[in-house]
């Protein structure tokens, strides 16, 4: 097994950053060798999370990282932020779900496009771990 690429990190605060780290995470899937409909997803999940930073909390970090092993290809997303967080997560990551007007598909619709994906959320800290996985 080769060496892990090394991770970027995004610092988000506008939307050139959504720009920014979506373009990382595309680069990162394709160095790992994931076809370009792994590429979007990701990509797409990226953006979706990037917005709700800047959104909800001004601004926060996007670490895109290597996390491939011998059995897998592996692209892990961390999403941090220290804004006020998220009151009731169960309804957040319900479909239909909106504080701002929108469709309320960005977090569930995120968790359909990613093989991982864990939220934690308090006040002063909100953090998102999104991966794809392909076998080698």
């Amino acid at each position: 097994m080769s060496e892990p690429l090394p991770a970027r990190s995004v610092a988000i605060a506008d939307a050139s950053d959504i720009v920014t780290a979506r373009r990382v995470a595309r680069e990162l899937c394709e160095a790992l060798g994931l076809g370009k409909a792994d590429q979007t997803r990701l990509a797409t999940a990226v953006s979706e999370l990037t917005r709700n930073v800047i959104q909800y909390a001004g601004s926060g970090t996007c670490v895109i990282e290597d996390a491939s092993d011998a059995a897998q290809r592996r692209a892990r997303v961390l999403v941090e932020d220290q804004g006020p967080g998220i009151p009731d997560l169960q309804l957040a990551l319900s479909d239909g779900y909106s504080t701002s007007g929108g469709l309320g598909a960005g977090l569930p619709g995120t968790r359909r496009l990613v093989d991982d994906f864990h939220i934690e959320s308090e006040p002063g800290r909100t953090r998102v771990t999104i991966a794809l996985a392909k076998p080698r």
